[in-house]
């Protein structure tokens, strides 16, 4: 480590002008990494909360926005209850609409009906659970759309009032729109256009007498085998575990390719700058290397030199770029869906160092060819 401690003092204007790329590298790697986990939380952060362990779709029901697309029966439901493996299988309502409050404020939800009492019910910071037909619970974020608690939502065009009872704890949204849960049949009087301006009664659910939704939520026994594939034979339906099921939210997939590719191309490019910066010190220090090769310093010697000395430029202006980064983040608007999680962040960080690493390997593997006699002259 002596020359590479040495280097890197006198050579500071040159390994400063590197660490700051590596920083802004770090920088952008940081910043993508949180925008990914937010928009995730943004997409489908409802869905993450459910505690279920996969989602039945009607059979041939078209991927994406699949949630809206699908429409399930009472038979399909009972086959799905009678499964080997299945603890308990439930119907879901979903939609989105649009509504306004008291004052005129527009908002957009995210409708998902459920039975009351129901395992999916989400744990509230304040309120509590629907009971009656015209309670719903909404998201915490939607209080900053103006929502409070005992506030009337009225859904457009139909006029159906909605009392806010109780908020989520914690952010659930769904496809970027803030989720309301909400009595079952009250969400089959929307999904079917029968709802009424006003309370929705239960006159008008009996009058409708539907027993449709639009997916199965399924819950596994605890430690059991889930056979999807049985499901679906014989309640005639296609089903995915709950992760899967992220893909069905408006725009998820998309979303998520298109900045995964983004960090992948900043990995290469740390890589390839990283190496390209190794490559011109090796051979501008070349007749330096040759001299230690030609005292006595092994190839294995040199080449472990210069990767300490990549890595403490790694790791030193990478710990900058991050601690950067998350300030950065934490000065975002909040609009938008930025989200630091230190699993991911960890994982980026820990990518970009080993690729760095890895890069500047390639580039220093020539020094354990170097030729001892290009110090001596032997090329002259």
């Amino acid at each position: 480590m002596f020359l590479a401690l040495r280097e890197l003092r006198y050579a500071r204007g040159r390994f400063g002008l590197m660490g700051a790329v590596v920083a802004l590298i770090a920088i952008l790697v940081v910043t993508l990494s949180g925008l990914s986990s937010g928009l995730v939380n943004d997409g489908v952060s409802g869905l993450k909360s459910m505690p279920v362990s996969a989602f039945a779709f009607d059979e041939g029901t078209k991927t994406d926005n699949a949630f809206s697309r699908s429409v399930v029966d009472a038979e399909q439901l009972a086959a799905w209850q009678q499964v080997d493996g299945v603890a308990d299988a439930e119907p879901v309502g979903a939609g989105m609409v649009n509504a306004s409050l008291g004052d005129g404020t527009q908002i957009d939800l995210s409708l998902f009906g459920i039975e009351p009492g129901s395992a999916l019910a989400p744990e509230l910071s304040e309120g509590e659970n629907f009971s009656s037909l015209s309670g719903v619970v909404l998201s915490e974020t939607a209080r900053d759309e103006g929502v409070g608690l005992g506030d009337i939502i009225t859904l457009d065009r139909v006029d159906t009032e909605l009392r806010v009872v109780g908020f989520t704890e914690g952010q659930t949204t769904f496809g970027h729109v803030d989720m309301a849960f909400l009595h079952l049949d009250t969400w089959r009087l929307i999904a079917a256009g029968a709802a009424q301006p006003g309370s929705p009664t239960q006159e008008q659910v009996d009058a409708l007498a539907s027993e449709l939704a639009s997916v199965i939520a399924i819950h596994a026994e605890p430690g059991g085998e889930l056979d999807l594939a049985a499901g679906d034979a014989s309640a005639h339906t296609s089903s995915v575990p709950l992760e899967e099921s992220f893909n069905s939210s408006p725009g998820y997939e998309a979303e998520t390719l298109t900045l995964s590719m983004i960090q992948v191309f900043l990995y290469a490019i740390c890589a390839l700058v990283v190496g390209a910066f190794f490559t011109v010190w090796t051979i501008q220090r070349q007749h330096e290397l040759a001299v230690l090769r030609a005292i006595g310093a092994s190839g294995r010697y040199l080449l472990r030199d210069s990767l300490v000395q990549a890595a403490i430029l790694l790791v030193a202006f990478t710990g900058i770029g991050v601690a950067a980064g998350v300030g950065l983040g934490a000065a975002m608007p909040a609009g938008m869906p930025f989200a630091l999680e230190a699993g991911p962040v960890i994982i980026a960080t820990a990518t970009t160092i080993v690729l760095g690493l890895l890069g500047a390997a390639v580039a220093v593997l020539r020094i354990i060819r170097v030729d001892p006699l290009t110090a001596l002259g032997g090329q002259r």
